[in-house]
């Protein structure tokens, strides 16, 4: 299991907040890992690492969407975002195997903002930093935790 799994273990644990491990086969696109963990697109969350402006931020949709970089764009009041690219990435997120980045950018010390339908149902699936681990829980308990702010940031694929 990848480091970066073990600290979200760690941190989860240390709140008190229930989840389970998903194992699967390494998958590299989120439709993959949604439909090997048996979770409905809606319910997998993926995150994507884009470059704000100045700094970094994660956009978290579901797997069947697509981030809107304008939507985005609009939604937080930046005059630029694009999407980070790989080496972007492993610096923001060194213990996250690139493109396997859970969904706490407080981990990572940054903002997050979350597509309006992942919100809708009551648990998430994700990449717990590697393409090989997927985690499960209640969608209540990410928001108490990450405190994402939620926008219009996505549209289906």
């Amino acid at each position: 299991m990848a480091e970066v799994s073990l600290r979200l273990r760690r941190f989860l644990e240390s709140k008190h907040v229930g989840y389970e491990m998903i194992p699967h086969r390494a998958d590299y696109t989120a439709q993959e890992t949604a439909a090997d963990t048996h979770t409905p697109g809606r319910e997998f969350a993926k995150t994507v690492i884009v470059r704000v402006d100045r700094g970094y931020a994660m956009a978290v949709l579901p797997a069947h969407h697509k981030l809107s970089l304008r939507k985005l764009e609009r939604a937080i009041g930046a005059r630029d975002v694009r999407m980070a690219a790989e080496d972007e990435i492993a610096r923001v997120c060194p213990d996250s195997a690139v493109g396997a980045e859970p969904p706490f950018g407080n981990l990572y010390e940054l903002p997050v903002f979350v597509s309006e339908e992942l919100t809708e149902d009551e648990r998430i699936t994700f990449n717990a930093g590697t393409h090989e681990d997927a985690m499960r829980m209640r969608y209540r308990d990410y928001e108490t935790l990450v405190h994402p702010r939620v926008a219009d940031i996505s549209t289906r694929s």
